[in-house]
């Protein structure tokens, strides 16, 4: 779980821990501030405002229609001008095609309508509110007139585990990551190999060729977001340039050395996790925050 000071990367400041009630001050016009959750499962709580809303997925608890209702509802209160909203494994429906064949396991006789459950998701009404429902798409955007236009890109997909929707199997990793764009932001609901992926059993369960093709990327993303792995909530600024990302570069190589903002913004602690000094920490609770990253618009990758 996170508990760290501020993160101060090339181009910005990252907040995994801060006062819920005393957020840190937006740092002005010349900046702008995402706000990552992920993994909320149809729960709410107070989330910072800022300009842009990122949330890698997971939510609902099953995809069942009146639990994502609660998470749309939600999300279209947020302040936020921009709400980016990808979908998880627990998102039944919105794997369309595996749904279709799977939704016994999960749903038994009581069927959500597919197109039913995008349309709540991915509607006209949703894009008034400011909320843009990705999946295996890139969209671009401006907080502030005359800004700067950001790119972002919607990656639902995570390696298998179990049969859940949007799972792909190790054979099948490289045609689905290859599809990944170089853009300013990415949501993957999953993590990298070796990135905030580490299990309560130690075991790394993020994606491998995920890792791998985004170190290839002449221009990787400023910032990724994801989830999936509840227990390993946090941020860390990943250099792409240094071996085993552990050697600092000098003075001269900092302009040039490629680094993403890494965060997992799972929000929900898990059942063992759930429980702090005797206290039951709730989603979105110590631990388990919304990480608030700020970049310059000037910022390059």
């Amino acid at each position: 779980m996170s508990g760290q000071g501020p993160l101060k990367p090339r181009n910005g400041t990252v907040y995994t821990s801060y006062d819920p009630a005393n957020p840190p001050p937006h740092p002005g016009p010349q900046w702008t501030r995402f706000v990552c959750i992920s993994d909320t499962h149809s729960q709410t709580f107070p989330v910072p405002a800022g300009d842009v809303l990122l949330h890698s997925g997971d939510l609902s608890i099953l995809g069942r229609y009146e639990h994502l209702k609660v998470t749309m509802d939600w999300l279209g209160s947020l302040p936020h001008a921009v709400k980016i909203i990808i979908a998880g494994n627990h998102d039944l429906p919105l794997h369309k095609d595996w749904y279709e064949r799977e939704f016994r396991r999960f749903h038994g006789l009581r069927k959500e309508d597919p197109t039913v459950v995008r349309e709540l998701v991915d509607s006209a009404a949703n894009r008034r509110r400011g909320i843009v429902y990705l999946q295996d798409h890139i969209h671009s955007f401006r907080t502030k007139e005359g800004g700067r236009e950001w790119t972002v890109y919607g990656f639902p997909w995570q390696p298998y585990f179990g049969g859940w929707a949007f799972n792909y199997h190790a054979e099948e990793a490289q045609g689905l990551v290859s599809n990944i764009p170089e853009v300013d932001i990415l949501l993957t609901h999953g993590p990298p190999h070796m990135v905030l992926d580490e299990t309560l059993h130690k075991h790394h369960v993020g994606c491998p060729a995920l890792y791998a093709h985004l170190s290839k990327m002449s221009n990787p993303p400023l910032l990724h977001c994801f989830g999936h792995i509840h227990e390993d909530h946090g941020a860390v600024v990943h250099s792409w340039d240094c071996q085993d990302n552990s050697n600092t570069p000098s003075d001269e190589e900092e302009q040039s050395v490629r680094e993403t903002i890494m965060v997992n913004a799972a929000n929900q602690p898990l059942a063992v996790q759930s429980i702090m000094g005797g206290r039951r920490i709730p989603c979105g609770g110590p631990g388990f925050q919304p990480v608030i990253v700020d970049l310059l618009d000037s910022a390059l990758r």
